[in-house]
């Protein structure tokens, strides 16, 4: 089995264009790689969510929707690490390991683990480092009219009517063979 093939397009390059703000984070940094802390269990990781924290977005921001994406992933379609829907516009930061429960009333949809919540980073022992996009996306809404029974797809397509401004940032992770 082989693992080469072409180096996947950034998602956010290849939807419409919106302005940016800004994402930042205690535990990840862009373009540099992530500690286990926030690696999958099946990798020896902790499975623990990076705290982030965000500002500068556009003052008509009624709500958020964090998600988290590889598009690395030997799929042919990435693969859905996070995706936690219609967090209130006066959420402004996650801490690290944030529960459901802490979220005042947003929803996790089930990640490409067949999970819901977080799912930590678990590329192939082997292959190359993978790049996690961790987005923060402001919303034009106070709420996206979706169930937590939504496929990350789904979200993503509503995503794209509603997104005023996107903070992203691509910490990365590789597991050594």
């Amino acid at each position: 089995m082989t693992l080469e093939r072409p180096i996947a397009p950034d998602p956010y390059e290849l939807l419409p264009t919106v302005s940016s703000f800004t994402l930042t984070s205690d535990d990840v940094q862009n373009g540099e790689p992530m500690d286990a802390t926030f690696a999958h269990g099946s990798v020896g990781g902790d499975n623990l969510s990076p705290q982030l924290a965000w500002s500068g977005f556009p003052a008509e921001t009624r709500g958020f929707v964090v998600t988290c994406f590889d598009p690395d992933a030997p799929t042919g379609s990435g693969f859905w690490h996070w995706v936690l829907v219609n967090l209130p516009a006066d959420v402004t930061s996650l801490p690290r390991g944030v529960a459901e429960a802490d979220l005042g009333g947003a929803f996790t949809v089930r990640n490409d683990y067949g999970e819901r919540g977080y799912g930590g980073a678990a590329p192939p022992a082997g292959d190359r480092p993978h790049r996690y996009v961790f987005a923060v996306h402001a919303l034009d809404v106070d709420r996206l009219d979706l169930a937590p029974d939504a496929s990350p797809a789904y979200v993503g397509f509503n995503l794209t009517f509603h997104t005023l401004a996107r903070a992203v940032t691509r910490p990365t992770y590789q597991v050594k063979q």
